[in-house]
């Protein structure tokens, strides 16, 4: 009989093909469901017309009064040929008797069925299936003047199939006796697949710890190939078992009431009504959850035994693979039943710890992955050692062998004695039925079950990947992606199952095995799924452990912060009235509880909210750390990266943010207590690393060295572009308007006495302690940055000094060749405009602020000589004010005329002096050091601007300095004389000048103490 040759090897054929004919009509019937997705030529309103017409003739079309267009011939021909099934091909008539004792060909076979079923019911559900097969038949008479061969056949199946229940009934009559002994093998089977949970667990179901001398026996079984078959027969078992079943990934098929429609109009089947209904009210999710309760404290028992000892996957392989089989069945039972039945019990239908039951398939999974080559090794020692043995005994014990399966028989023990790890072997029991074999597997049974355990065993050899897809694959997550996200945030929201969010972008990688090469166009839209959601999983948890990271960090700021010595006021003033005795009032002020009463316990059981924290951290930063990295359809993904980067923006952010930085009322945090923040959160990242295997000195060096920069990465401004605003737009700004003045005696800035105070202490700001804090926050480039700002605002100085030395050349000019005639100095001084005194003092003031931010600069980074020396070390000539006035050179001015400007201005400086004699803020004060109005930082400005102008135009410092003192000493002389002057502030002025005019300055100082004494 032809039919009856190769028959497994068409079932095989027969049953992938299926599936890429249901993975195509799947594809179609979601196409024409969208509709962004639906052909365009459904919905285009000028064939509407014709489209209803089609669709009512079908399958007879009639084309001579309907004028359609041609064009989509070609976008039809794709959707037809996927409805064109060859009927015969997909389901062959089976009057051959089956041995179900032949586990892989009764298998295929009831898979087939199973296939052929699934695919009739889902053609049914294709509303538009006539419109597109007529449209086709249409077009193709268009255009080839005859219908498609194919056409009258599946338009006659098209049309037979609209109760497809009913038409496969009539349609299996023939194949019932094939069908009935090929179910009723699974009598044994399906009863112990649908056992309840309290029977697993009193028979000790998957344990290998409840008989630990029989630990090392390999795990045997009547029916090993069964073990991990989700079987679907056995009637009433069945319908109690599920409501809904699984036509194809998320199309299902509600047994329960189709089987009522179906059977109630038929006569005599009122008592399978009845048991319909019967079932249908036990068909609960009770059983399946206390199943999957069952399932985890199994899978872990089962995860942490093979853990320790992998080579266990040899003899108990078969318990792996039964705990995978079963736990995949309860899994996809909760997703499908989830997601299609009106909940009676929600409890039932809503497991919030589905993630750790996936996470202990995963790691079963992965421990297969690592020790294959375990698994592979003992196998074929098996095989060889003994399988072989036993095969080689049974044959020789068979009463009657013919000499073709005595061929075969033997071949079967040569190869597997003779068996090693690199070459694979996989017998075909299929061989048994190519042409009515004389030898009976159903007569050997025995022989039967010996050849489905080899079976089993050489798969353990060459197909543990596949046996992996077979057993635990879960890529029918892809199609229910709003379960999946609900199932992951559940398990993030309760923290005892954080540690298990990891399966989720696990499971993504299932994904691509559901794909198939009759539809390969699906490859990417699944892939691009299986990427976007493992991208948000990973992202999601990265954002959750970095929230909890800095709900920690605060925490420890807020404990960091109670040290502060703001806080010891409060305790120093009750030490010293509790010390004076003084009592205080029945509603006085409580007593302060000092730093570190929190971490004082009376018991154990007292958990903080830091203690949750870092309960919730450790347990999700386990699943971060779980594996390093993943691939999803050739994509690498890294879940440490992801709380790196998080970690990296979150920091960022949070140094900025605490700064506390106002900019309408010009607050900014002192450096002191930010430094100190930003310890105590640097100390909770160097923790997580106890937590996580990343390289959080990367993320310390990422952050602090962009907040160096004037922005970040993102363009967002960083802690060294706030505080240099601050200190110029804020502080310097006071100090101009003479509310501030700088104090050499105390090196800081002081706020002075006034009408309105101002929001802050400027000597908090300033002193030493707080420009430290400040340097090592923004580091030797951040104040390089500070630098060059305030070089900037002085050179803006010089350029308004340098505009009044051009409205005043003249005079100027004259001055400086007259300073030796007092009267006419004096005539010609009072045409001069004022105001060159002032700008020379803010940038004695902005160098003075500077001067201080470099020695706080080198305090801190006295080590690191290059970063110190790219900041700013202090020269006699300063580069960074060279460089600065530099760049205002004019093209429209020579440089013969800038020199001029540039001498003209110190003249103007020194003949301006005598103007500040008259100023009473001008009186000297030794307790500061220095004057209220800050003319002390006089010197330095003088002394600098003219070092830096004349290195610029190549002049001799030298000389230029002894003019000034010239000019300066006529002016003293002729000051002294007039008013009798004995104010030394002058003396203070020469004292800090620098080493250019040394001898020249203790000349003139001496005439001039000398004039005094007189």
């Amino acid at each position: 009989n032809s039919l009856s040759q190769k028959l497994a090897e068409k079932f095989t054929i027969l049953n992938d093909r299926g599936i890429g004919m249901l993975t195509r009509i799947y594809n179609i019937k979601k196409a024409c469901g969208d509709p962004k997705a639906k052909p365009s030529y459904l919905i285009d309103k000028n064939l509407e017309s014709a489209v209803k017409f089609i669709v009512r003739k079908f399958p007879a079309v009639e084309t001579r009064n309907n004028n359609v267009s041609l064009s989509f011939a070609c976008i039809l021909h794709i959707y037809y040929i996927l409805f064109n099934l060859d009927v015969d091909s997909i389901f062959v008539p089976i009057s051959l008797f089956l041995q179900t004792v032949n586990f892989d060909l009764t298998k295929n076979y009831l898979d087939l069925v199973v296939t052929y079923t699934n695919l009739m019911m889902l053609l049914s559900r294709i509303e538009e299936r006539k419109a597109i097969i007529g449209l086709y038949n249409y077009a193709h008479e268009m255009t080839h003047g005859s219908s498609d061969r194919e056409y009258p056949r599946l338009g006659q199946m098209i049309v037979d199939y609209e109760n497809p229940l009913k038409k496969m009934m009539e349609e299996f009559v023939p194949h019932g006796k094939s069908l009935s002994d090929a179910l009723l093998s699974l009598q044994m089977v399906y009863p112990r697949r649908n056992l309840s949970a309290d029977q697993w667990r009193n028979a000790q179901l998957l344990s290998l710890i409840s008989a630990p001398s029989t630990m090392l026996n390999p795990a045997q079984s009547d029916t090993v190939r069964t073990q991990y078959i989700a079987a679907l027969s056995l009637w009433k078992l069945a319908l109690q078992s599920s409501t809904c079943l699984c036509l194809f990934r998320d199309e299902v098929f509600h047994i329960h009431k189709a089987a009522e429609d179906l059977f109630i109009n038929i006569r005599g089947y009122n008592k399978r009504v009845n048991d319909i209904k019967e079932c249908k009210e036990q068909a609960l999710g009770l059983m399946h959850r206390e199943r999957r309760k069952f399932l985890r404290s199994a899978l872990k028992e089962l995860a942490t035994v093979l853990s320790d000892q992998p080579g266990l996957l040899g003899p108990k392989a078969l318990f792996v693979f039964m705990a995978l089989s079963f736990a995949r069945d309860e899994i996809i039972w909760l997703l499908r039943h989830a997601d299609n039945i009106q909940k009676k019990s929600t409890d039932d239908f809503i497991d919030k710890h589905i993630a750790e039951l996936i996470f202990y398939m995963e790691e079963l999974r992965a421990h297969v992955r690592k020790y294959g080559p375990v698994m592979q090794r003992y196998y074929v020692q098996y095989l060889s050692g003994f399988d072989a043995v036993v095969l080689n005994e049974l044959v020789q014990n068979l009463s009657v062998c013919p000499e073709d399966e005595s061929i075969i028989m033997s071949s079967f023990v040569n190869t597997m004695t003779s068996l090693s790890v690199k070459q694979g072997i996989q017998p075909n029991t299929a061989y048994t039925s190519v042409s009515k074999a004389s030898l009976g597997i159903a007569d050997h049974r025995e022989l039967g079950k010996m050849m489905n355990t080899i079976i089993f065993h050489t798969k353990m050899v060459d197909s543990l990947v596949e046996m992996l897809v077979e057993t635990s694959d879960l890529s029918i997550f892809c199609f229910y992606s709003r379960a999946f996200e609900k199932m992951f945030q559940q398990c993030l929201e309760l923290p005892s199952q954080s540690r298990h969010s990891i399966s989720f972008p696990l499971l993504c990688t299932h994904f691509m095995s559901c794909t198939h090469e009759l539809c390969p166009e699906e490859r990417h839209h699944i892939g691009d799924r299986s990427l976007s959601l493992c991208n948000m999983f990973l992202d999601e948890m990265a954002k959750q452990a970095r929230n909890l990271i800095t709900d920690i960090c605060t925490e420890q700021c807020t404990l960091s912060d109670q040290l502060l010595p703001k806080h010891c006021a409060k305790t120093i003033s009750q030490a010293v009235n509790k010390k004076s005795k003084k009592q205080m009032g029945k509603k006085g002020e409580p007593e302060r509880e000092k730093p570190g009463v929190e971490s004082m316990r009376k018991n154990r059981l007292l958990v903080t909210n830091l203690d949750k924290l870092h309960t919730a951290l450790s347990e999700l930063c386990f699943s971060i750390n779980y594996v390093p990295n993943m691939v999803i359809w050739e994509h690498t993904f890294t879940p440490r990266e992801y709380l790196t980067s998080h970690l990296e923006i979150r920091f960022t952010k949070s140094i900025v943010g605490m700064t506390m930085y106002n900019q309408a009322t010009q607050e900014i945090a002192k450096p002191s207590e930010l430094l100190t923040s930003v310890r105590a959160y640097m100390t909770v990242l160097q923790s997580i690393e106890n937590y996580v295997q990343i390289d959080i000195t990367r993320v310390f060096n990422n952050v602090l060295l962009q907040q160096t920069q004037h922005l970040d990465s993102h363009g967002e401004p960083t802690i060294t572009s706030l505080y240099t605003n601050w200190y110029l737009e804020t502080l310097l700004r006071q100090v101009s308007n003479g509310h501030i003045a700088y104090f050499p005696a105390m090196k800081a800035f002081v706020n002075l006495p006034t009408e309105n105070e101002l929001t802050f202490n400027a000597e908090e700001y300033s002193d030493i302690s707080e420009m430290r804090s400040l340097s090592e926050l923004l580091g030797p480039y951040g104040m390089k940055f500070l630098s060059e700002s305030l070089m900037w605002h002085i050179s803006s100085q010089v350029a308004e000094l340098k505009k009044l030395v051009v409205d005043n050349v003249e005079i100027l000019t004259q001055m400086r060749t007259s300073f030796d005639k007092p009267e006419h100095m004096a005539s010609l001084f009072k045409k001069l405009s004022c105001g060159v005194l002032k700008r020379m003092t803010i940038i004695g003031v902005i160098l003075s602020f500077r001067s201080l931010a470099q020695e706080a600069l080198r305090d801190v980074a006295m080590n690191v000589y290059e970063l110190s020396s790219a900041a700013g070390l202090p020269c006699e000539i300063d580069p960074a004010l060279v460089v600065a006035l530099s760049s205002q050179k004019s093209e429209n001015i020579s440089p013969e005329e800038e020199y001029k400007i540039a001498c003209l201005l110190m003249v103007f400086v020194a003949v301006s002096m005598p103007t500040l004699a008259s100023n009473v803020m001008s009186q000297y004060s030794p307790a500061i050091q220095g004057h209220c109005n800050n003319i002390h930082c006089l010197a330095k400005a003088i002394n600098q601007i003219a070092a830096a102008l004349f290195t610029i135009h190549k002049g001799s410092i030298e000389d230029r300095l002894k003019e000034f003192l010239a000019v300066r000493f006529i002016v003293i002389v002729h000051l002294v004389y007039t008013t009798h002057l004995s104010s030394p502030f002058l003396i203070i002025y020469y004292k800090q000048l620098s080493s250019f005019i040394c001898f020249i300055f203790i000349l003139y100082l001496g005439f001039y103490l000398g004039r005094i004494h007189v």
